[in-house]
């Protein structure tokens, strides 16, 4: 079976986000070795799980898709689709949002 990243929904609590590519070059050019390729910490927002409640009070995401967000380093569940890596993050592992 063939999946579809944009046609996921997470479950409640949950975002989708496609992590933004790698560094390959650092920011004087120099070109990185693929051992030292640090985890992206930021990336798109494809889906959003629905509300969760916590003490009978409605937590609804932070996000929307198609929002730029920086996440937890350490955060969420790397799942691999056709190839891509994609995060499953919690709404609480979303740090930012990034303004266009």
């Amino acid at each position: 079976m063939q999946l579809d990243p944009k046609k996921l929904t997470p479950m409640p609590g949950y975002v989708l986000v496609e992590p933004e590519a790698k560094q390959t070059k650092s920011a004087g050019g120099i070109y990185l070795p693929a051992n030292s390729e640090e985890k992206p910490q930021a990336g798109t927002v494809l889906s959003v799980g629905d509300a969760i409640y916590d003490d009978g009070k409605e937590i609804t995401s932070p996000v929307k898709s198609g929002d730029k967000v920086i996440y937890k380093k350490w955060g969420g569940n790397d799942v691999k689709i056709s190839g891509t890596e994609y995060q499953f993050l919690k709404f609480e592992d979303i740090l930012a949002i990034i303004k266009k």
